[in-house]
């Protein structure tokens, strides 16, 4: 850790705004300006808007991730949490992953820690539920789903198979309604290769408490995302929601009671909550109340950007919406992260802070290969693709956005070579518990029970 005396930039959080705003920081610094640290749980960034593909196989896992020391090498990565910031003392508490607590001090501060799951106290949902927030979990869910496959080809209890091949997604905004796109096609891939599990035997079911599904594009590309599903068998429930879950026993508000074994939770997200310690202002949901400059209200020296802020929309209030925020999305996200940097340059040096503002230039969603919805802004104009172009717009649009050149060509070789080869579908389940067949084979062997001595009757 360094020792030196220059003036210390603190960012918390690794993700899209943490590893951008660092890169921006960096490029922008003079040599021996500032020291920036960057601090976070995980030792690299996740591209969020692939984890859909990645659980359909698409995309390998590692491709999706950026790790933050190669891509920040002028810039010290601590792997662990921020716990507390003393704004008085301006010094944050860094719980690393091993080893006591210690105090880090800081001259300029940027909050950038994204958002997690948000959850409901749903019986069941704890023990049950399957969140798409981070790699692991795009990984476990395509183990999870071709292990379900496994499972009802291996046995003949109907009850088992039915339980197995139920799949339950809560959630139809991007994640929700991405993800079961693409789970649904690799699992149509999978059956292929087994004897007695076909597609008529899954079952689908999308369920959301909103009624509509992808209302980031419209609602009639929202309407039109709604009816692909259906075509492809998935089962679309709306204005209802999830009441319980115990043992995998789904129980939706509008009556429907079905046994799962996969209930996968895309219900929006929520601030990560460590923000409460703080000693930020936040706003009613839970986000840091931030100007349009992206310095936190009251502060000279403290910036938030991303999920976990609360941004005024000068775009939408100059159209007269005096209440619109900036929304949680990778679009936002890259461009308020370059905005950071340069203020927070700007702040460290005494100069004027630069406003944020940023015209939606639409959204695009993926449904599975070869399939998708787009709404493209281009000034007053909204130009709406559906089908196999809207597809090839999200992966142009997202493999771009893709950080680092680096994982930018990784990405698409997989694409390309997934145009000439077969989709894999393969679990490995047993990379949760990978010393689990070690463990068996370095136990003990119990003796053999020595055989009992036979007497002889003697013959009377």
């Amino acid at each position: 850790m360094s020792t030196t005396e220059r003036p210390r930039i603190l960012v918390v959080g690794g993700g899209y705004v943490g590893l951008y705003a660092a890169r921006r920081i960096l490029k922008k610094m003079r040599y021996g300006e500032a020291t920036v640290t960057v601090v976070d749980p995980r030792s690299y960034m996740t591209y969020q808007p692939f984890l859909p593909e990645t659980a359909a196989g698409s995309i390998s896992p590692r491709h999706v991730v950026v790790p933050l020391r190669r891509v920040l090498p002028k810039a010290e990565v601590l792997t662990g949490r921020v716990t507390t910031i003393d704004q008085d003392r301006k010094v944050a508490t860094i719980a690393p992953l091993v080893g006591e607590a210690y105090e880090l001090p800081f001259d300029y501060l940027v909050i950038a820690m994204g958002a997690v799951s948000r959850t409901f106290p749903i019986p069941g949902l704890a023990e049950q539920g399957i969140g798409m927030k981070g790699i692991e979990e795009a990984i476990g869910l395509r183990n999870h789903v071709l292990e379900q496959l496994d499972k009802a080809d291996s046995t003949t209890d109907e009850e088992i198979r039915r339980k197995a091949l139920t799949f339950v997604f809560v959630g139809g905004g991007f994640a929700g309604a991405e993800t079961i796109g693409e789970v649904e096609d690799m699992a149509r891939d999978a059956a292929k290769y087994y004897t007695s599990v076909s597609r008529e035997d899954m079952r689908f079911i999308l369920v959301d408490a909103a009624d509509k599904i992808l209302p980031e594009v419209g609602p009639k590309l929202g309407q039109y995302g709604k009816e692909h599903l259906e075509a492809r068998g998935v089962e679309v429930y709306l204005s209802t929601s999830m009441d319980s879950c115990v043992d995998g026993h789904v129980v939706l508000k509008n009556g429907l009671e079905v046994d799962s074994n996969t209930i996968v939770w895309t219900a929006g997200v929520k601030p990560n909550p460590a923000l409460s310690r703080f000693g930020l202002p936040l706003g009613p949901r839970g986000h840091v109340d931030c100007e349009t400059t992206l310095q936190v209200k009251g502060t000279d020296y403290i910036w938030a950007a991303g999920d976990n802020a609360q941004v005024p929309d000068l775009v939408g209030r100059k159209a007269g919406n005096e209440n619109a925020w900036c929304p949680p999305n990778a679009q936002h996200a890259l461009r308020q992260a370059r905005v950071l940097g340069d203020n927070v340059i700007s702040g460290m040096r005494g100069f004027p802070q630069k406003d944020y503002s940023h015209a939606n230039k639409g959204a695009v969603a993926g449904l599975g290969l070869h399939k998708g919805v787009a709404m493209i802004v281009m000034g007053k104009m909204k130009i709406k693709l559906k089908g196999r172009l809207a597809w090839y717009m999200h992966r142009g649009y997202h493999g771009l956005a893709m950080p680092t050149w680096n994982r930018k060509v990784r990405v698409f070789a997989d694409w390309t070579l997934a145009m000439f080869l077969k989709r894999e579908v393969v679990s490995l389940g047993a990379m949760e518990h990978p010393r689990e067949e070690f463990y068996e084979a370095a136990k003990p062997v119990p003796a053999a029970p020595k055989p009992e001595k036979k007497t002889e009757a003697k013959a009377s």
